[in-house]
Parts: C-alpha cells; sequence; structure tokens
C-alpha cells in the first residue's frame, strides 16, 4: 500500500476533523453556564454505569414496536466498535504490508482467529442492519423517521465499507496463497472473506490486486472521510451520545431546574428562563447535537400523536439548526460562509422530515425562540408526561427546556394561554388552582368521625406518626375528595396514627412550576416548606394520593429547605397489605385495567405496587393496554397545567385517545392513582356513553370496598 497517499489522507482529514470538531465544540461554550457540576467525584461510578447501560448498551433500542430496528441499530453499533481495530490493522499495512500487531492479529494466532470470526459476523449483520433501515426509509417509508436523502448515503458509505472489508480480506488471502504457490483454503475463522477468496481464484492477479487495493482504500479512507461527515449530519450523535449520557443530570427526573436569585434577576432584567438559543445552557446544548432524527419521541408523544403542533423530535431539530445558523454570528466564519446560514430565509419553514404545518421556522438572526424560531402552540401543548425523554436512545431531555421556555414566557414576557390566568390568581389568592376558599378544606371529612373513622389535624396531634398530605384536589374536587375518604378510612382500620394538614397546607405549586410561573411556585414552596418544618414533618412520614403532590414533595422540595420521607399511597398501602393489618375480604369482581400515571410511573418508578394493591382484592382481573402501558404507559392530557386550559382547537383529546386504549382492554373498571387522571378518564369514558359499562375508581377506593370494616380483629391486632 502507498504510506505517502495514507499520509497526506490523515493529515488531510483529521486536520479538516479537528477544524469542524473546534468550531463546534466553540458554538456549544456560548450558551449559558450549567449549574449542574457534572465533575463531583461522588456520582462518577453512575455515570460511568448510565454510558455502559445506554450509550454502549443500548439499553433503549430494543422494545415493543421497535425491536427490528433496534436490533438493527445495535448490529451498526457494534461492527463500528468492533471494526475500530480492523480499521487501525489497515492503516498500519498502508505502511507495512504485513503489519498484524505483532502476531496478535496473525492468522495464526488463536486471538486473530476469533477477532476475525467475531468481526467477519458483525459486519456481516451490519450490513443487515443497513438493509433494514433502507427498507424503512425506501419501502416502508416509516413516518417517524427523517427520510432524507443524507441516511441512504451514511447508509450507503457503512454498508459498502464492511463489503470492501470483506473484498480486501478475499483479496488478501487469495494473493498470500499464490505467493507461495499454494490454493486458498476455507476457514470457519474467516467464513465470508476466505469464500470470497476462494470465488476470486479465476481471476487476474492484476485483477485481484486492484481488488486487494480498492477494498483497502474503500475501507481505510473512508472511515476518516466519514469521520468529517459526522459534525453536519444527525450521525453527529456516533460522537456526542457518549458525553452526552455521561453528563445527562442526576437529580431525581421530577425535579425541574431551579431559577437562582429570581427576584435579583427580575430586577436586573437578566434572563430567566430559555428566550434566546443562547440561554441554553451547554449540556442542552449537546442534546441538540446529540439527536438521531429517529422519531422515537414524537412516536410517543401524546400531544403529537393527537394532532397538536408539539413534536419533541422537530423543536429538537429546528432549536438545533437555529443554533447552526447563528454560527457566524457567534464566533465568526472562519474563513468559509456558513452554507446553513446562508440557505435559512426570513420566515422558512422548517424543512427536517414532516414537522406540524406552521410549528417550527428558520431564521439566521439572533430572535426570540418564541415565536420567531417555535410557534407559542408548540410549547403549551406539552403535558410534561416525559413520553419522549423514556423513549429517547440517547437521553436527551425535553421537559425541561419547554418548560424553561415557558418561564421566559410567563415570568418575563407575561405571555400564555389566556385560560390559566385564572388558576394562577387562584393559586396567588386562595393556595388552590379551584379558586375556592381555604376555608372549605376539610369537607371531604364530614360523616367519617359518625362512621368511626377519626381524623385528627396535625395542629392538634404533633406526634402523630404520618402525614396524609391530601392534596387540592382532594380538598375541592367532589370526585376525589371520595377517594380521601377511601384512604383515611384505610388508614384509620389499619391503626396507622395519622393526620392531615386542614388549612395549614397550601397548593404545592406544580401546576404554576409545569405551567412556567417560577415566581408564584417559588412562593408556594417557601410557604409550605415553613409550615410544614415549623410543624416536625421531616421527622414524619407523608403519604399522599396525588402523584403532582408526591413529586414536588419528594423531588423538589429538598432545593427549599424541605426533605421528607415521601410515600404515594399505592405503595404506603401495599405495605399495609404486606404486614397484614389490611385484610382485602369481600369479593369485588371485576376486569380492571390500570392506568398508569406518568408523575407516578416516568417520572418515579412507581409501576409495581398500584397493581399489587388491585391484584390482593379477590375477584379483581387485572388486564394491561397492549403495548401503552407502565414506562410506555399513555398521559391522560391533565399533566404540564394542561388540566387548567383548553387543549389545541380542533385536535383529538389526549384523553380521548388514552380511554379508548384502555376501553380496547374489556374492563369493567378501570383504576387510577392520580385524581387528575381520574377526571380526564372519567370525562372521556362519558364522552364516550360508557359510565354505565366502565367505573373509574382510584385503587384506594377499589381497596376500600373490599374491606369488611365490621371485622375488628385486624385493627384490634395492630393495636
Amino acid at each position: 500500500m502507498n504510506p505517502i497517499l495514507m499520509t497526506v489522507i490523515f493529515f488531510l482529514t483529521l486536520g479538516a476533523f479537528a477544524w469542524s470538531a473546534n468550531r463546534r465544540t466553540r458554538l456549544l461554550l456560548v450558551t449559558e453556564k450549567d449549574t449542574d457540576f457534572r465533575f463531583d467525584f461522588e456520582p462518577i461510578v453512575k455515570r460511568i454505569e448510565n454510558v455502559l447501560v445506554y450509550a454502549l448498551g443500548q439499553k433503549k433500542m430494543v422494545g415493543g414496536k421497535y425491536n427490528v430496528a433496534g436490533f438493527a441499530h445495535i448490529a451498526i453499533f457494534a461492527a463500528f466498535q468492533v471494526l475500530l481495530l480492523n480499521t487501525v490493522l489497515l492503516w498500519g499495512r498502508a505502511y507495512d504490508r504485513d503489519f498484524d500487531f505483532f502476531g496478535l492479529l496473525s492468522e495464526g494466532h488463536l486471538f486473530g482467529q476469533a477477532y476475525s470470526l467475531v468481526k467477519e459476523l458483525i459486519a456481516a449483520l451490519c450490513v443487515l442492519g443497513c438493509g433494514v433501515f433502507v427498507y424503512y426509509r425506501v419501502v416502508r417509508r416509516e413516518k417517524r423517521m427523517t427520510l432524507s436523502g443524507e441516511g441512504l448515503v451514511i447508509l450507503g458509505i457503512i454498508a459498502t465499507m464492511m463489503i470492501a472489508d470483506f473484498v480486501y480480506v478475499g483479496a488478501h488471502h487469495l494473493l498470500a496463497a499464490r505467493a507461495i504457490g499454494t490454493a486458498p483454503d476455507y476457514h470457519l475463522y474467516s467464513p465470508i472473506g476466505s469464500g470470497l477468496a476462494l470465488l476470486f481464484v479465476g481471476l487476474s492477479d492484476d485483477t485481484v490486486l486492484w481488488l486487494e487495493a480498492g477494498g483497502f482504500w474503500w475501507h481505510a479512507s473512508w472511515v476518516l472521510l466519514f469521520l468529517n461527515l459526522l459534525p453536519y449530519s444527525k450521525h453527529f450523535h456516533i460522537i456526542t451520545s457518549l458525553p452526552n449520557v455521561f453528563f445527562e443530570p442526576l437529580a431525581p427526573k421530577g425535579k425541574l431546574p431551579n431559577v437562582e436569585d429570581i427576584e435579583g434577576k427580575l430586577e436586573r432584567e437578566e434572563p430567566i428562563g430559555i428566550a434566546k438559543i443562547e440561554h441554553l445552557n451547554w449540556k442542552q446544548a449537546l442534546d441538540l447535537y446529540t439527536c438521531t432524527e429517529c422519531g422515537r419521541c414524537s412516536d410517543n408523544c401524546p400531544a403529537f400523536t393527537t394532532g397538536k403542533k408539539l413534536s419533541p423530535k422537530h423543536l429538537t431539530l429546528a432549536l438545533r439548526d437555529h443554533l447552526y445558523d447563528l454560527e457566524d454570528h457567534f464566533i465568526g466564519n472562519g474563513g468559509i460562509e456558513s452554507p446553513k446560514a446562508h440557505d435559512a430565509k426570513e420566515g422558512e419553514q422548517h424543512v427536517h422530515g414532516d414537522p406540524p404545518e406552521g410549528a417550527y421556522f428558520r431564521k439566521a438572526a439572533p430572535v426570540d425562540l418564541i415565536p420567531d424560531i417555535v410557534a407559542p402552540e408548540v410549547i403549551w401543548a406539552c403535558t410534561t408526561c416525559r413520553a419522549c425523554e423514556e423513549q429517547c436512545p440517547v437521553n436527551i431531555s425535553y421537559v425541561d427546556k419547554i418548560v424553561s421556555m415557558r418561564r421566559a414566557e410567563v415570568v418575563v414576557k407575561n405571555q400564555f394561554p389566556k385560560d390559566l390566568t385564572k388558576a394562577f390568581r387562584a393559586m396567588e389568592t386562595n393556595g388552590n388552582p379551584w379558586n375556592l376558599p381555604a376555608s372549605d378544606r376539610g369537607g371531604w371529612r364530614d360523616g367519617l368521625a359518625a362512621e368511626g373513622f377519626e381524623v385528627k389535624l396535625l395542629s392538634d396531634h404533633l406526634d402523630a406518626d404520618v402525614v396524609y398530605w391530601v392534596g387540592c384536589a382532594a380538598e375541592y374536587d367532589d370526585r376525589a375528595k371520595k377517594v380521601a375518604r377511601s384512604v383515611a378510612k384505610l388508614l384509620s382500620h389499619a391503626g396507622v396514627d395519622f393526620a392531615v394538614m386542614g388549612n395549614e397546607a397550601t397548593c404545592t405549586g406544580d401546576p404554576a412550576r409545569r405551567a412556567g410561573n417560577e415566581y408564584l411556585f417559588e412562593m408556594l414552596a417557601k410557604q409550605n416548606v415553613e409550615t410544614l418544618n415549623g410543624m416536625g414533618v421531616a421527622k414524619k412520614t407523608v403519604i399522599t394520593a396525588c402523584p403532582h403532590c408526591f413529586n414536588t414533595l419528594k423531588n423538589e422540595y429538598p432545593s427549599f429547605g424541605g426533605k421528607y420521607d415521601v410515600v404515594h399511597h399505592s405503595d404506603f398501602l401495599n405495605g399495609l397489605l404486606a404486614r397484614g393489618v389490611l385484610k382485602p375480604e369481600k369479593r369485588v369482581d371485576a376486569k380492571v385495567a390500570y392506568h398508569d400515571s406518568c408523575y407516578l410511573g416516568r417520572y418515579n418508578e412507581v409501576y409495581e405496587s398500584p397493581r399489587a394493591v388491585l391484584q390482593a382484592i379477590p375477584g379483581v382481573s387485572l388486564v394491561e393496554v397492549e403495548y401503552w402501558n407502565k414506562k410506555k404507559g399513555l398521559c391522560c392530557g391533565a399533566g404540564g397545567a394542561q388540566m387548567w386550559k383548553e387543549e389545541e382547537h380542533g385536535k383529538e383529546r389526549v384523553n380521548k385517545k388514552r380511554t379508548l386504549q384502555l376501553l380496547e382492554t374489556g374492563a369493567t373498571k378501570v383504576a387510577s392513582g392520580c385524581p387528575f387522571c381520574m377526571t380526564m378518564i372519567t370525562d372521556a369514558i362519558q364522552g364516550e356513553e360508557k359510565q354505565e359499562e366502565v367505573e373509574n375508581l382510584d385503587i384506594a377506593e377499589m381497596l376500600d370496598r373490599s374491606i369488611d370494616y365490621t371485622n375488628k380483629v385486624v385493627r384490634d391486632a395492630a393495636e
């Protein structure tokens, strides 16, 4: 081979890549400083584990309806890893035709034979994997994917690199055999390469030399040329996915980033949230570099699948392209004009794939993201359910960006859907989004004492072991009040020493924070933390039947000085069942479909306890929604403050889509563990006129129906 040509290729390709990588890095660093210090020693083990599991282990690639595509991607990914050593071997042979890593990769070495076998099998699977994606792009035309010519070119490069290596090995085997005057043998450790050597036997030496050289240079040089394509294509994720996974936030999934010194920032007119592209932090910008454009996020997004303008994939691409369009603005053109900035016309529709019409735009100028790059309807359609993040194979975050854009709109610009005005005002003045007087809290307890179930106020019983945080829904919503009564009856019957907050509590602020009103959230959070700490709740167990309250108390209040042992009522009730202090005895004959709340499931990974409670009830037959269950469960449509605003006009309602999935199971009862989910699903059941056939109950209500409260044995044993 030609060492001079190899040296020239090295110099040109690696130099060009260094130039591109430098510009991409500099562009990344024009964003805001990230307050999450990611190099602490303590979480380093967790970060390495994440890389091994998600980036290298490809954990999210396979599952459900993505199995074929997942295995195809794993094959291509594995080929890149395994053939890296082979590529270095070829580069070495440009300088020494017989280079074999000092005998380690020679045909006579056991390791060399084992590596050769693995390499060829993986490379063959890689070619098949490329074929799968060509099929998805050309024949099936998978809607979730970006069907660009670029993708086909990249697949062609990858597949032909693998084939070129087979050709090189076959020709190399044949020439080596002819050099010693023998015929080539077929070797099991090189099933494809040695097979091609046998196929090439009738060819002339010159032809075989051309095949060897062609296979060598196509593979050896295209690796380096391909490297230079990466910073300008979606395949940049080959480089950025590992650091993106390594540096992902390790805070609880349910914790949104805080705004430090929000009052001071307002006074100083400093940015709050994300109003412009440079307000992203560097990790959020790295997310944009890392998008694979696979479309799994949008394919599972409740807003996108019901026709809204939000597409998580296209939101990421719109932000990425806008950042690229402003490369010259931020770091200069480096002597070369940016074609992307040149092509981005004023008001041009976003062109990747098939984004919702009128949702994303291109402007090669420093502008506000909302509405110049992203239509307002995009960020206000998000239910913050995290389905997009759960599905993303490279752990890109979306909710934090969307909520941060909402913060900029609400706190700084005072721009938000008018439907939210009433909810904001209600939380600020009355401490609940229903805008009912604080004095109305506690109405759900009426009549319980007469039934033998005493519910004490924490202010009167500071020694209580457990605090039942009832939440605004159960305090004010008539349907949710029934859930609170069931919870209280079960706790009382099990002998739990508990008390409730009553008028001492106010809204946790979850709807305000998810809607972007960070100022209001902090006000409510600080008020609650001061009250809870003053009543000694930090030393008690807090239980709640609302996943939104649960998530906020558990994951977000610690930032404001409120660290509590918070348990969802499904976990707590399951514990009481396991201890035997609650014994379901009455039959509740029903086929039950359980609906996973996003803030209980995807945010806090509570999946099994609610199901265990239901399965403990005699007569219950539990059924699951096909595909759309547990981590893949579809949102009810109420999260992200959607409970307090109308969905985009003329589009399918999320709660209807979810309820139809639940009804398809043939269930006679739908169980949930969230008051907002109950409201949305109940409304949709009524909309389908199925209320006479299907009942929607909380798991506590289901368990309540199965308890014989006249049986004092369990209660006496507990006491």
